[in-house]
């Protein structure tokens, strides 16, 4: 089995594509919603933000609200890698697991894990690959907009990820999502028939890995 990252900018059609990629029956983590849920009361990444970042950032029933951690990070660089190093070695450990249980279990000729930090956190040393779901900035913005966000905070979360022209160059597949819905699906499903073309190759690709993880 092929393990493989899902990454994109914010608004990018990372979460549509993602849903494609289910529809078509591959496994696939949302590491970003796993992220959420490591840092709820009694989880590992609680207590460990909470004495970072300050109670301020808790509501009234002691749970972090997420708006105001946002609010507290981005924008501020050195903050925002506090908060990822504490969070994405927890994510990493529990996207290891779950591809390991998948394999095990003798899912489909690939599975993925979806996050918008794949690239920044350094996950992809541990996958075969990763595909960048990409759109222009400025339709990132437009997106953004349209989901209720200010112009000011909509470029400062823009500006917190790695540029879009980075992301292409690192990936090992890319879908356009800058047309319609259709013509995603399109470049999802032509992904999906040419991963399980070479299903064969998978286990030579997961030596390969782990040989580089040595």
């Amino acid at each position: 089995m092929l393990r493989l990252g899902l990454t994109g900018g914010i608004a990018s059609g990372k979460s549509a594509v993602a849903a494609m990629l289910r529809e078509l029956g591959f496994p696939v983590l949302d590491a970003d919603s796993l992220a959420h849920r490591l840092i709820e009361p009694g989880k590992p990444a609680h207590d460990a933000v909470v004495r970072e970042f300050g109670h301020d950032i808790q509501d009234p029933t002691g749970k972090i609200d997420r708006a105001k951690l946002g609010a507290a990070v981005f924008g501020n660089r050195e903050k925002l890698e506090r908060l990822n190093s504490i969070v994405h070695p927890l994510v990493k450990q529990e996207i290891q697991r779950q591809f390991a249980e998948w394999d095990t279990a003798g899912r489909d000729a690939a599975a993925f894990a979806e996050a918008a930090l794949i690239l920044e956190a350094g996950y992809q040393d541990q996958l075969d690959g990763v595909v960048v779901a990409w759109c222009r900035p400025e339709q990132q913005l437009e997106r953004l907009r349209a989901r209720g966000m200010s112009a000011e905070e909509a470029s400062k979360r823009i500006a917190a990820q790695m540029p879009v022209e980075e992301k292409l160059r690192r990936a090992t597949e890319r879908i356009d999502c800058s047309g319609t819905l259709e013509q995603t699906r399109a470049q999802v499903q032509a992904l999906a028939e040419r991963l399980r073309r070479t299903k064969p190759q998978a286990a030579n690709l997961r030596v390969e890995r782990e040989g580089r993880s040595r």
